[in-house]
């Protein structure tokens, strides 16, 4: 397949290689709600029923969907609008479908909202220790507590990180990037799970993690606990995975690389676990409280930002270096999801007007910053607000606009072409033969299920 030219004459990138996709894919699936929410979710919904259900339902949902959203993109080899519009059949439908691609970019530039902030709390957190071991005791008490300055100063510095590498395209930018740094996700966290295994107490963690508790396997709170981080956890409804799949090259065999992408965020996503609970273990052992008084788990961000590194402080001559690694590990997962976000808008307006992507994406990042300060000014509205307005509401309705568009509009000898393409795919065999009749009927009841109980 040719490559789409652009309004401005540009080549529709690709990436160079099936790594590079998997790694770029698998970046912006694996973010700080792998790393901090499922584990904390996993903590609070009875541990290992938790797990259990989790590792079902992704791929009873999860992997169908993000199935879906990469073979629209691939087939639209366009923007999440653009894409979405391909598979009406009339000008209405294509209007419905054009609308729900543009959710997803609006969705997209929400998250953003939200996620920059947070993040920049990740990377000032990772510098606070830093300023600690030169003496500077003032610049890093700035940097840990919770101020306007602090930030806005961080949400700024965080979404330039994530300009400078989006700029410079999809090969060298996204996928020279998500090559360097999934790697180095990996090889922290796996060293910190290590670790922190060895200090007291860490069994504990372990066995509230492993020990399967089956009255609450089938309790609602579980459940749901488990549908919404198994929804929220590939990427899917943000029109992320879409532009990435448009990036593939015609022959790729999407079920398989699905198949690695989900995998690799549900193995980063179970090391999370392993390092996280047992660390809260580690933090109960010395004497650090884990548990309210009605004996419930502290919630997420005290957890982060305040058990951890009181716990971090009880582990004497090691206290700043393993802070400094557990921060780092946060800012890597953030920077590899967001930089997919902001990608989303940027690739929409690259292919709609005839501005160059460097300067599209400075107005981009410009716009999405500025939507962040905005958040920033009015934190104790806007952060909660957003992320469930973005989260809870808009992309549970995108996943679902998907859902039936793939599986009611997209026009069978259109989908059976696209199937054919692919290297090593069988149209009559049972995955392709099952997965159209399953986005179109379990998908959206499953959809369906998960935004009622948040309404």
């Amino acid at each position: 397949m040719a490559a789409i030219q652009n309004n401005d004459g540009a080549s529709r990138g690709h990436f160079g290689s099936r790594f590079g996709f998997i790694m770029a894919a698998a970046g912006s699936a694996v973010g700080v709600g792998n790393i901090w929410g499922f584990p904390t979710q996993a903590a609070s919904n009875g541990g290992g029923a938790f797990l259990m259900v989790y590792m079902f339902l992704i791929f009873l949902l999860g992997y169908p969907m993000l199935v879906a959203e990469l073979m629209v993109g691939r087939h639209g080899q366009t923007n999440p609008a653009d894409a979405m519009a391909k598979l009406g059949r009339s000008p209405v439908t294509k209007m419905i479908g054009s609308l729900i691609g543009l959710a997803s970019i609006i969705c997209a530039a929400m998250i953003f909202s939200f996620y920059a902030v947070l993040s920049g709390w990740f990377v000032s957190n990772t510098l606070a220790p830093i300023a600690t071991m030169v003496g500077a005791d003032e610049v890093s008490r700035w940097l840990i507590d919770f101020s306007f300055s602090r930030n806005a100063v961080f949400t700024l510095v965080f979404a330039l990180m994530c300009i400078y590498v989006i700029q410079k395209g999809v090969q060298d930018g996204i996928e020279k990037w998500s090559k360097r740094l999934m790697p180095l996700l990996f090889a922290i966290l796996i060293a910190s799970v290590i670790y922190i295994l060895f200090q007291p107490g860490a069994m504990e963690g372990v066995s509230a993690l492993f020990t399967v508790d089956f009255e609450k396997v089938m309790h609602p709170d579980v459940i749901i606990g488990a549908l919404g981080q198994t929804f929220f956890s590939l990427s899917i409804g943000t029109g992320a995975m879409m532009i990435y799949g448009s990036y593939l090259k015609a022959n790729e065999n999407i079920s398989k690389l699905a198949v690695h992408v989900t995998f690799m965020d549900t193995g980063v996503a179970f090391l999370a676990a392993m390092l996280i609970l047992p660390a809260m273990y580690v933090a109960k052992h010395n004497g650090v409280t884990i548990f309210d008084g009605s004996g419930n788990l502290l919630s997420s961000d005290t957890l982060v930002f305040t058990v951890l590194p009181a716990l971090f402080a009880t582990m004497g001559a090691a206290e700043h270096i393993v802070a400094i690694i557990f921060f780092a590990l946060m800012s890597v997962a953030a920077l590899t999801s967001a930089m997919s976000v902001v990608e989303v808008p940027t690739s929409y307006i690259v292919d709609k007007t005839a501005m160059s992507r460097k300067k599209v994406t400075w107005i981009v990042g410009a716009a999405l910053t500025a939507l962040a300060m905005a958040v920033v000014s009015n934190f104790d509205f806007m952060f909660g607000f957003m992320i469930k307005l973005a989260t809870e509401i808009t992309q549970p309705l995108v996943c679902l606009g998907l859902a039936i568009f793939v599986g009611w509009l997209w026009h069978r000898n259109s989908l059976l072409t696209e199937i054919k393409g692919q290297d090593g795919a069988d149209e009559n065999g049972i995955f392709w033969k099952v997965w159209p009749l399953y986005v179109k009927f379990v998908c959206p009841a499953l959809i369906i299920v998960l935004i009622s109980t948040t309404l």
